[in-house]
Order: structure tokens, then sequence, then C-alpha cells
């Protein structure tokens, strides 16, 4: 354990040095935003969702607002965002609950937040590392599968790569590091491919180690 935290803390500042800033992919002002536009990123791509609530930030500017929104109008500008039905009821109903049962403000434990409609550990922790500067683990797709191809985790279960990951990462580090996983999925690690020669973390990753090996 005390090799992997070494290892999770060079990755850490590796990442650091290549991604200098490390912000959350979806666009949001208020704590509330950040919510909702984290249930719609479920199986949807954050672009889209940045786009769909540009309008529906515009127009429902509060958790009261969306509280007492009319659900065909959500529905009608999340459309493109799939699934839209479910996450407009979830959408409305989570605000309600965050109306009635916790005064009107958003809630700062993943427990709390994972008694929300349609509120995952994913979106929880999201909310905890952003909103509320707390230690964070997101685990979201680059996430998993970054983290098995560095040989962080062991597993593709999310809920067992974030407590795979809160026990090697630096608390004050996890949220941002899970930040610039994103960044780092898209342009270097990708799904399809990942490109090991122009990788800043090939000294540090298990399957650059065994493809260089093969080699």
């Amino acid at each position: 354990m005390k090799d992997m935290k070494k290892k999770a803390e060079r990755i850490c500042v590796l990442l650091e040095e290549y991604y200098p800033e490390a912000r959350c992919s979806l666009t949001y002002k208020e704590p509330h935003e950040l919510m909702i536009a984290g249930r719609l990123s479920a199986q949807c791509t954050d672009a889209r969702v940045n786009i769909v609530t540009k309008e529906l930030f515009e127009k429902y500017r509060s958790i009261e607002d969306f509280a007492k929104a009319d659900i065909h109008d959500i529905e009608r500008i999340i459309m493109p965002c799939g699934l839209y039905k479910t996450k407009a009821l979830s959408i409305i109903t989570m605000c309600r609950q965050i109306m009635e049962d916790f005064g009107g403000e958003i809630p700062d434990t993943i427990e709390q937040l994972t008694q929300l409609s349609g509120i995952g550990r994913k979106t929880a922790n999201l909310i905890m590392g952003d909103v509320f500067h707390k230690p964070a683990v997101v685990t979201d797709t680059h996430c998993i599968r970054i983290c098995g191809r560095l040989g962080l985790v062991d597993s593709k279960e999310p809920a067992k790569v974030e407590r795979q990951l809160r026990e090697i990462l630096p608390p004050e580090k996890s949220s941002d590091f899970c930040h610039r996983l994103v960044n780092f999925g898209r342009e270097v690690c990708t799904a399809r491919k990942a490109h090991c020669e122009n990788c800043p973390l090939k000294g540090e990753c298990d399957d650059c180690k065994k493809i260089v090996g093969r080699g």
C-alpha cells in the first residue's frame, strides 16, 4: 500500500505539470447548476450538456424555480441529452427534496446527496469536490479506464474504484486528479487507443510497460 501511495502521488504531480489547471468540464455558475448538469451527463457528453444547460439555466435560475417547474417544459429543453423524461422528473424531484428536507440548501455529505432523486455517487463526489472543496473521487469512465491501465485499481466497478483510489490518493488532490483525468482521457489515453508514445505517465503505467516489453 505504501508503494502504491507513492506511485499515486507521482502520477498526481505529473498530471499537475501536464494540466496546470484542473477544471470541471461541465459549465455552471451556481452549485445547484452543477448538480443538475451532473444528472444530465448520464449517458450523454459534457459538450452536449453544456449546450442544453445554457437555455435551461437562463430560464430556471434557482432551486425553487426548478421545484416549481412544468415538467413538460423541462423535458422539452433537455430532450437532446437523452432519457429526458426520467431526467426531467428527477431534476424536479431533487429540487423539491432540497426545498422540503434541507431548507433550500444543497447538503454537504455524500450520504445526504445520494438521498436526492437521480444523484449517484459520481455526481455526489463531483459536488463534494467542486462545491464544498472536500476530498472527492469522481469515478467516471475516464477515471476507471485510465486508473486500470496505470495499475492503480484492479476493478471496473465504480464504487470499488472509488474505495481503492481513496486509499492511495492524497485527499487534498483527489478531486483535481479526477478532473485532469478527463482531459488526459480525451487527449492522450483515449478509449479507442492509448497513445503511449506521447504519454507523460508512461514511466508509471503498467499497460505501457507491457506494450514496451512485447515490443
